[in-house]
C-alpha cells in the first residue's frame, strides 16, 4: 500500500473516531460549543501538526476568546453609529492584537488569536452580552480540546496505528 493512501486512511480512521467522540461528550460536561474544537484543530494541523507550536497555538486562541469578550463590551460601550462602532473596534484590537503578538511571538500563535477572535464573535454577537455567561468559558474549553485533544491527538493516534502496520 502506498504511502500516501495509509496516511489518508490513518487520518481518515483518528477523525473518524476521535472529534465525534468529543461531540458526544461535550454537552454533558457543559460545553455546547464543541464544534469549535474542530475549526481550532484545523489551524494546529494547518500548521503543520508542528507539537512544540501547540501551546503558543492555545494561548493564540484564548487570546481571541477574550478578545472577542472585550470586543462586544467596548461597543456596547460606544454611542456611536453601529457601523461606526463595529470598524473603530475591530480596527483597534486587530491592530492591537497584531502588535501585541509580534512582541510576544514566542509565546502567542497570530493565526490561532484572529480565528480565535472570529470564532467567538460569530458565537457571542447574536447572545449579546447580556446573555453570554458561561459561553466565553465553554468556547475556551473546545478550543484548548481542539488543540491537544483533537489536533495533537489524532496526530498521536495516526502515527501509532500507522507502526502498528509497519
Amino acid at each position: 500500500m502506498k504511502e500516501r493512501t495509509k496516511n489518508t486512511l490513518t487520518l481518515a480512521l483518528g477523525i473518524a473516531l476521535l472529534p465525534p467522540i468529543w461531540a458526544v461528550l461535550s454537552p454533558y460536561i457543559g460545553v455546547a460549543t464543541g464544534a469549535v474544537a474542530l475549526i481550532c484543530a484545523g489551524i494546529y494541523v494547518a500548521n503543520g501538526n508542528k507539537l512544540e507550536d501547540a501551546m503558543k497555538i492555545t494561548i493564540g486562541f484564548l487570546c481571541g476568546d477574550i478578545w472577542s469578550v472585550l470586543a462586544l463590551k467596548v461597543m456596547k460601550i460606544l454611542e456611536w453609529n453601529q457601523n461606526l462602532e463595529l470598524f473603530s473596534t475591530l480596527f483597534i484590537l486587530g491592530g492591537m492584537a497584531v502588535l501585541i503578538a509580534e512582541l510576544m511571538r514566542k509565546y502567542v500563535f497570530l493565526p490561532a488569536w484572529l480565528c480565535g477572535w472570529a470564532i467567538g464573535l460569530t458565537i457571542l454577537t447574536p447572545i449579546g452580552l447580556e446573555k453570554m455567561g458561561s459561553i466565553p468559558v465553554q468556547i475556551g474549553i473546545s478550543m484548548i480540546v481542539g488543540v491537544w485533544y483533537v489536533g495533537v491527538g489524532v496526530d498521536k493516534f495516526q502515527r501509532f496505528v500507522l507502526k502498528l502496520f509497519a
